[in-house]
Formats: structure tokens, C-alpha cells, sequence
């Protein structure tokens, strides 16, 4: 049998292994920083720092950068050892790491100036998202051609999720970023309402499923095996676990828009895969606890296994929860409430936050051929860490009850106990301040981390080649009598590919085609009309701005809400001219799609300059240059010509007209305006210019508008109890 020598390229894992400490740090930095403003909507704040700006720029942070280097990290070590091969490219592996962190940078650069898409986790405009593409597929590529020239025959359980994230994560990404360009960083998704609103959240749930839970599964199955050296629990569990996980996960979307304007049937269908996926999930669970059942007496000493046991545990909490909000009754109550941050963070915290920092404990010293520098500093960041997490979690779980409980009190009378959406904020100050401190410490603990790992590396050396050997394939292999029949595809990576790829692309076929294909799913209203260009210049002000983190656009058929917001619950026709929908995730605001009309122009001149005075109280900052910015009306024309494209039924020829529209419009709110005298005296005390040329008169265009096409009639308004 021959005998081959190589290389493993240690080089390419150290530097993805120092990403990951430097974006562990901004990233959630970053997230401290919102945490206080959540609360604090004067800390760090400028034009370029508000919650709006800053949340997505931490969400992408996280996952894309942190989680993101974790991710490749622990794939470029393993995969090397679990196929004996050396990566098939050098310059491949080293264009994936530099572009990737170019698009991390484009990230921090574009989302704090207001370019946005605003849609969950993929917020980065199109020229970014074509440069992910390219890195996506760059990367794909070096370990498809690495798998082919392997030399170990079977491939290991971690190599199939490595596989499924590749495919599944390049399909979610294209389908998503469907976008018609109008600039260099604005563009309109080529979806409206309902069917964006879908597109969006099977992309969502599934960048969760995908890019945080399958690479991470595919982690455990080769960090835990080798911390505790023993083999995992069970093989025929982890057949188990990967087809089933893989091809239930894709149908989960819809249970994030349940009550929404989606069709029921739709709802129904995320909401029974979800129930579903608690079985493969749990199976996953067990077997990494299982494997590291003959380690416990080392756990007490060891600060990497501790980091795995914490990991798996919170892996398990989140995939049992995440069934449970699939539910509609529970969902009812958990939904827009901070129940849903704190189930999000127990799972970014706990399971990919803890997981990798074990997995950067067991790997560096093995890369530098030493020592940790400190193991009581280890031990001392996964006691900080699992202290944050539960300052965090706990609170903001508190909040989610004390939010839904609120909301929906009536009195004897038959009104609502607590009429005024901003008596609940008030409520849960102190519950997001211990909520701050809990991101704080798990912050604190990763600075240790950084500290303790920066030390080991300084005492030891990187062998940046190191030597390895390892028999060659042997090209005619008919397998061993008796084996498990999963032995075949695994010798197969092209069709373990190909079956992958089709188990994933069921479900989200079976969602979308429907929606998008039969009419009858998404009706229309006649009433509805598409957005003036002043209106359509104010929603893309509010999606800069990030107004839909703390504010959603879609009243439920409940009672209470119909009540609260005074209007009839959504219908789906209603967003058939956006693009994108708004519909949002969380209520640190009150809902908006019923605000048009509701107050005068000059309580949203005041809320906007100073939200305290008019809401006292208030936890939204202010916004100041919205008075001295001129609204930019020089792209008002290829936005009208960029929405005709999508199907928006403007006239023909209106995009020569629409800024004359614009102006009129306008005109006519500023004259509005400026006949309240407090008016008159605040905008000259800020500027000296036009107040109809100013963005704040677009955005009120906009409030103003929504909800107002469709007429009250109470009679109608059927609500569920």
C-alpha cells in the first residue's frame, strides 16, 4: 500500500482563528452598546449610532463575523484531517479569507450610513451581496475539490453538515437577494408584501438553521470526539439527525409570520415542520452529550469541555423553544415581545458563542504547539460567560411576559387597562439594564479569552505546514460485507451532494411556488394605491433610519390590537407595493400601519426632534439632521422607474413628473407646519433654509399615509378573543 506524505496548512487556520477573536470583540461591543441605548437612546448617539443604524451592523457582526471565522476556522483544520488531504488550493483559501473580511469591513462601513435593505440578517446592498456570492462559491469550491481528493474513503458525519451548509446557504443567499439595483447601494427587492414577507423569513429562519446550527453540528461532531478522545455516541444517530434535520428545517419559516397576512396553509405548514424538528434536534443533542458521558470527571478542570457541555445544553433549550414558539398559542404571546431576543440570544450566546470559544481553547495551543498560558483564566471566562448569558436571557424573558401581559389587559369596562403603548416601555427599563450588564460580562469574558489566547500564542510557534501521511485512495473499493447501507452515500460525495441539495429545496418549493403562482393567495384591495414619490422617498428614509427594529407594520386579528391601534387587523393586499415589506420582529415601539392620520404633522415634527417632550418617557432617540438634511430628490425618478419595473402601476412617462408631484406635496405639509408657531420657532433655531426641501417633511409624508387606505368599518373588524 503506498504511503503518501503531505502538508496540512495550519497558516490559513490561524488567521481565521484570529478573525474570529477580532470580530468576537466589535461584534459584540457593538451589542453592549445597543443594549445601553435600548434603554439610554442618548448613549453613543449620533447620526451614524443610533439602535437603528447600529442593531443590524451587530447582528451581522456576530453572526457573518465572529460566528462566520468560527465557522471557517474549524473547518479548515478538520476538514483536513477527516479527508487526509491538504486543502486542494492555497491562493483559494486565502482569497476566501481576505474577501470575506473586505465584506465584514463593507458591512461596518455601509450599515451605520444608512445603506440598508433592512430585510433580517441580509441588510447588505447588492454589491455586497454579490461579493459574498463570489466568496461563497470560491470557498464551496476549495473543499468540494479537496473532498474529491481526499484520502480517507468514507466521509466523517461533520463532512455531511459541512456539505449541507455549503448548498443550503448558496440557495437561501441568491433567492433572497433577488434586487433591482436604483444606485450603487439602494436597491427594492423584487418581491411585495406577503410573498417578500415569505421569501424573507424562509430565509431567515434557515440562515439560523444553515449558517448557526448545521456548521456548528458539523463542529461538535469532530471538537467533542477529539476533547474527550473517544468516538461519538452513535453513528446510526447521526444518520439520524442529519437527513431529518436537513430536510424538516427548510419547511420552518412561516411559524415567525404566524397571524400575519400569509395564508393559513402556509402558516400551518411551518408550524407542523417546527413540532417536528424537535426530534432530530434533540437527537443531535444527546449524541454530543452522550460522547462526552466518560469525561465528567475531567469537566470540573477543563475549561474547553465545560465550554462544550454549556454549548450542547443551550443548543437544546433553543431547538426545544424554537417548536414551542412555532405554536400559535404561545406564539400569540411571544411574538414582537422580547421573549423572542431572549430565545435568539441563548442560542447565539450560549450554543455558537460557547461552542467556539471551547473550540479556540482545544485549538490553539495545538497550533502552537504549547501550553495554554492560564487555565484559572479559562475557567474564570466560562463562569463570567454563563453568568451573562443568564443576566441577559432571564430579564428579557421577564420583559416578553410583562409586554404580552400588558398589551392585551382589559379592564371590566371592556378598555384596554393600559391604553398608552408607552406605559409597558416604561415597565422594563430596569429589566433592559440588567439585560446591558448580562452582555457586558459575556463581553468581559471574551476580552479574557483574547488575553489569555494572544499569551499562548506569544509562548509558542505556528507550524504553518505541518508534516502528515496517510495511505492513497485506493481508486476500486466495493465496501465490507455486513456494513450499514448509509456506508454507500458516503463514499459518494457528488451524490451526497445532489440528495442534500434536493431534501433541502422541497420544503421552500412547496411554500413558495403556491404563493407565488395562484392568485387567489395574496388578493388585492382596490383601495390600495401605490405610494406618492414623496411617500416613497419618506419609507426609504424610514428603512435608512432603521425604524422597523423598533416597529412593526402589521396589526394581528386579535382584539386587543384592533383596539389598541384602532383599525381593522392587516390584509394582505394592503403591501402589495412593498417592496420591501416592513412588517418587522420586535415592538420596542407601538405598531405603525395604523398611524396615518392619526396625529397632526406637527406632533410628528416634535416626536421626531425631541421624542421625550411628546411622549415622556420615551426610549426613542432623536432625530436632528432629518431638520438639516435636504432630501436628496435627484434619484426620485429611477426609484419611480426602478418600482414600474417591479410592477407598481405609476403612469407612463410619470418618473419625468414625479418630483414636480414631490415638491407639490410637500409644499403643502410645510405650509401646514409653519402655521404652528412652535413650528416656526424650532426649524428656525435649526436651520435657516426651506423646510419643504428638508427630509423630515418626506418621512411625515410617509407616517401619514399608512393604514389610510383602508376605510374603518367596525362592523367588520372580526377579531379573535
Amino acid at each position: 500500500m503506498e504511503i503518501q506524505k503531505f502538508k496540512y496548512d495550519n497558516r490559513i487556520v490561524s488567521l481565521f482563528a484570529f478573525a474570529t477573536m477580532l470580530w468576537a470583540l466589535v461584534g459584540m461591543l457593538v451589542g453592549v452598546i445597543v443594549a445601553f441605548q435600548i434603554f439610554n437612546p442618548g448613549f453613543v448617539h449620533s447620526e451614524y449610532s443610533t439602535f437603528g443604524r447600529l442593531r443590524p451592523l451587530h447582528t451581522n457582526a456576530v453572526i457573518f463575523a465572529f460566528v462566520g471565522n468560527g465557522i471557517f476556522m474549524g473547518y479548515y483544520y478538520s476538514i483536513q484531517r477527516l479527508l487526509k488531504a491538504r486543502m486542494w488550493s492555497n491562493m483559494l483559501s486565502r482569497v476566501h479569507f481576505w474577501g470575506w473580511q473586505l465584506i465584514i469591513v463593507a458591512a461596518a462601513i455601509t450599515l451605520p450610513l444608512g445603506y440598508t435593505t433592512s430585510k433580517e440578517y441580509a441588510e447588505l446592498e447588492w454589491p455586497i451581496d454579490i461579493a459574498i456570492t463570489l466568496i461563497w462559491v470560491i470557498f464551496g469550491l476549495n473543499m468540494i475539490m479537496t473532498i474529491l481528493r481526499r484520502r480517507e474513503r468514507h466521509l466523517y458525519v461533520a463532512i455531511w453538515f459541512y456539505i449541507a451548509t455549503f448548498v443550503t446557504v448558496a440557495v437561501l443567499h441568491v433567492v433572497n437577494s433577488f434586487e433591482l439595483p436604483v444606485e450603487l447601494f439602494k436597491s427594492y427587492s423584487v418581491y411585495a408584501g406577503v410573498q417578500d414577507a415569505l421569501v424573507q423569513w424562509w430565509y431567515g429562519h434557515n440562515a439560523v438553521a444553515f449558517f448557526l446550527t448545521t456548521p456548528y453540528l458539523g463542529l461538535m461532531y469532530y471538537y467533542i470526539p477529539k476533547a474527550v478522545n473517544r468516538p461519538v455516541y452513535s453513528y446510526k444517530l447521526s444518520i439520524i439527525h442529519f437527513w431529518a434535520l436537513i430536510f424538516i428545517y427548510i419547511w420552518a419559516g412561516p411559524h415567525h409570520l404566524l397571524y400575519s397576512t400569509l395564508p393559513d396553509w402556509a402558516q400551518s405548514l411551518g408550524t407542523v415542520f417546527s413540532i417536528m424538528l424537535i426530534a432530530p434536534s434533540w437527537g443531535g443533542m444527546i449524541n454530543g452529550l452522550l460522547t462526552l458521558r466518560g469525561a465528567w470527571d475531567r469537566v470540573r478542570d477543563d475549561a474547553t469541555l465545560k465550554f462544550f457541555v454549556v454549548a450542547v445544553t443551550a443548543y437544546g433549550m433553543a431547538t426545544f423553544e424554537g417548536p414551542l414558539l412555532s405554536l400559535k398559542q404561545i406564539n400569540a404571546i411571544s411574538h414582537f415581545t422580547d421573549w423572542t431576543i431572549a430565545h435568539v440570544h441563548v442560542g447565539g450566546l450560549g450554543w455558537n458563542g460557547m461552542l467556539t470559544f471551547g473550540i479556540l481553547y482545544w485549538l490553539i495551543p495545538r497550533l502552537y504547539k504549547t501550553e495554554l498560558f492560564s487555565k484559572k483564566l479559562a475557567n474564570a471566562h466560562f463562569w463570567i460567560a454563563t453568568l451573562g448569558i443568564l443576566l441577559y436571557a432571564v430579564p428579557m424573558y421577564w420583559a416578553g411576559f410583562t409586554q404580552h401581559s400588558m398589551w392585551q389587559d382589559f379592564t371590566e369596562a371592556g378598555t384596554l387597562k393600559y391604553p398608552e403603548f408607552l406605559t409597558t416601555v416604561t415597565n422594563l427599563k430596569n429589566l433592559y439594564a440588567l439585560r446591558a450588564i448580562g452582555g457586558t460580562l459575556y463581553l468581559g469574558g471574551a476580552i479574557m479569552m483574547v488575553y489569555n489566547l494572544v499569551r499562548t500564542v506569544r509562548a509558542g510557534s505556528l507550524e504553518r505546514e505541518e508534516e502528515a501521511s496517510a495511505p492513497a485512495l485506493e481508486k476500486a473499493y466495493a465496501g465490507h460485507a455486513g456494513e450499514h447501507w448509509h456506508r454507500w452515500i458516503e463514499r459518494r460525495p457528488v451524490q451526497l451532494t445532489i440528495f442534500a441539495t434536493v431534501a433541502i429545496l422541497i420544503g421552500g418549493l412547496i411554500e413558495m411556488v403556491p404563493t407565488f403562482m395562484v392568485k387567489s393567495n395574496v388578493p388585492t384591495i382596490a383601495s390600495v394605491k401605490p405610494y406618492t414619490p414623496l411617500e416613497l422617498q419618506g419609507r426609504d428614509l424610514y428603512i435608512r433610519e432603521g425604524c422597523v427594529g423598533c416597529h412593526s407594520q402589521l396589526v394581528r386579528p386579535f382584539r386587543h390590537e384592533t383596539v389598541r391601534y384602532k383599525g381593522e387587523y392587516s390584509k394582505s393586499g394592503e403591501y402589495v407595493y412593498d417592496h420591501p415589506f416592513l412588517w418587522g420582529s420586535k415592538r420596542t415601539g407601538p405598531d405603525l400601519q395604523r398611524v396615518g392620520a392619526k396625529y397632526l404633522h406637527s406632533w410628528h415634527y416634535f416626536h421626531m426632534a425631541n421624542p421625550d417632550d411628546i411622549s415622556k418617557g420615551s426610549l426613542m432617540p432623536a432625530y436632528p439632521w432629518l431638520f438639516t438634511n435636504d432630501l436628496d430628490t435627484s434619484k426620485t425618478a429611477a426609484k419611480i422607474r426602478a418600482m414600474q419595473s417591479l410592477g407598481v402601476p405609476y403612469p407612463e412617462g410619470y418618473d419625468a413628473r414625479a418630483n414636480a408631484d414631490l415638491q407639490k406635496q410637500a409644499g403643502e405639509i410645510a405650509e401646514n407646519l409653519l402655521q404652528d408657531k412652535s413650528v416656526r420657532y424650532d426649524f428656525a433655531e435649526r436651520s435657516s433654509d426651506n423646510l419643504a426641501d428638508k427630509e423630515i417633511i418626506a418621512l411625515i409624508a410617509y407616517l401619514q399615509r399608512l393604514g389610510t387606505d383602508i376605510k374603518v368599518k367596525t362592523e367588520e373588524v372580526a377579531v379573535k378573543p
